[in-house]
């Protein structure tokens, strides 16, 4: 007589989803509901890319706020201005040449 060994409780579990598959292969409809479920996962794995993508975009966004309230916030130094007499830039004038001296 063959000795039967003990299976454990993850063995059973398995060996019954094989036969549970198997046995929804031979259902009708079983191919447009492993198509669904095979459109499914491929959609969860390009959201899951597209997420992933997000946490560089936050980090990005932060610096750049960063940037903004740096540019924006009020200086404090005093602000340098010069003072112009007239609007226009100051001319160089030419020697007077000719003789009417």
């Amino acid at each position: 007589m063959a000795v039967r060994e003990p299976k454990d409780l993850l063995t059973m579990l398995a060996d019954r989803g094989e036969e549970a598959i198997q046995r929804l292969s031979d259902a009708p409809g079983a191919d447009r509901l492993l198509g669904a479920a095979q459109a499914l996962r491929d959609r969860m794995d390009e959201m899951q890319k597209r997420l992933r993508g997000i946490d560089a975009l936050e980090k990005r966004v932060a610096e750049l706020e960063k940037r903004v309230d740096a540019l924006s916030a009020p200086s404090t130094r005093p602000a340098t201005t010069r003072k112009r007499t007239s609007g226009s830039k100051p001319r160089a004038r030419k020697a007077a040449s000719g003789g009417n001296a």
